[in-house]
């Protein structure tokens, strides 16, 4: 079984301004990297557009038509001070979420041992009823209700290692054990949230690093908190949110890991994938600010996705 890779033209007509650091070349140098002849082997699929029931499953309905009434016309409009969009970003969004949904679709269905998604605008930060910190519909707890509602799993782990913390995952999962969400990130940092104390229903597992921690503080962490607790939840699929912003030429924080750190990372959770959930495992794009950074990153993790 191959990696899929999910991608769309649309995810670089999601203007956000300049100067912006979520800005469309973040993907055009992904899809540099990944031209590689060591992805020969990648099975590249177009991102379809999500179905609104897929979005409603994590945030209401009202919500959606707030985001969907939001977009302008032309030029570009706030959400908030750091989120912008344009005509385009709903639609982007949309396919966000298909292609996280399909990804699901692919690796329950054995289609594909893993998948990939490469998508803008990211999710991790989107809350219940509120867009900021970039985005506007939480993808990877869309992608965990589509598993749970669609294909019938029981438990889903969310493995956050942005470095910012993933306060939306949190909040839509706070009261649900059938979802476990695990983050790394740099504390304190955006958005203020991912305290060790901050458990749900026991099913919060938040390792907070500090500003230049590097290397060995986030390895520690995954071996100490985040691969048991992922032991003990004995997921029916893991997904990723897979942020690399905290490679060390990013400009948004300070945690100086490097592509060997993600690559490592990788390899340990789809270890967890192969014990738990017959390798079911789907990736997907949150945050990466440094271009140079986020391909090297990217190539790293998508490298060990296919190597197996």
């Amino acid at each position: 079984m191959l990696t899929r890779y999910y991608h769309h033209p649309i995810f670089v007509e999601h203007l956000t301004g300049p100067g912006h650091p979520e800005r469309p070349e973040r993907l055009v140098a992904i899809e540099q990297i990944l031209e590689d002849e060591c992805f020969q082997l990648l099975d590249r699929e177009l991102a379809p557009e999500g179905a609104l029931e897929s979005i409603t499953r994590c945030h209401p309905h009202k919500y959606a038509e707030a985001v969907a009434k939001a977009i302008p016309e032309e030029g570009l409009a706030r959400i908030d001070g750091d989120t912008i969009i344009s005509p385009k970003s709903f639609t982007a969004a949309l396919h966000a979420v298909g292609a996280a949904t399909a990804a699901v679709d692919g690796v329950v269905a054995g289609d594909c041992r893993n998948a990939f998604v490469a998508a803008r605008p990211p999710g991790h930060h989107a809350e219940k009823t509120t867009a900021m910190g970039f985005c506007l519909f939480n993808t990877a707890a869309i992608a965990a209700r589509h598993a749970q509602s669609v294909h019938g799993l029981g438990r889903v782990a969310i493995m956050d290692w942005d470095v910012h913390h993933g306060n939306g995952t949190q909040d839509i999962f706070w009261s649900d054990p059938s979802v476990l969400y695990c983050s790394t990130h740099q504390m304190p940092l955006y958005p203020g949230t991912g305290a060790k104390s901050e458990r749900g229903e026991g099913n919060i597992v938040n390792a907070p690093l500090v500003a230049g921690d590097g290397s060995e503080k986030f390895r520690e962490a995954f071996e100490t908190r985040i691969l048991p607790a992922i032991d003990e939840f004995e997921p029916d699929l893991i997904i990723i949110s897979a942020g690399f912003d905290a490679h060390f030429r990013d400009p948004l924080a300070n945690l100086q890991l490097s592509d060997s750190d993600f690559d490592w990372a990788t390899g340990k959770l789809m270890d967890a994938a192969a014990t738990h959930c017959d390798d079911r495992l789907v990736s997907v794009l949150e945050g990466g600010y440094d271009l140079q950074g986020l391909a090297v990153s990217v190539k790293a993790h998508v490298k060990r996705l296919l190597e197996g």
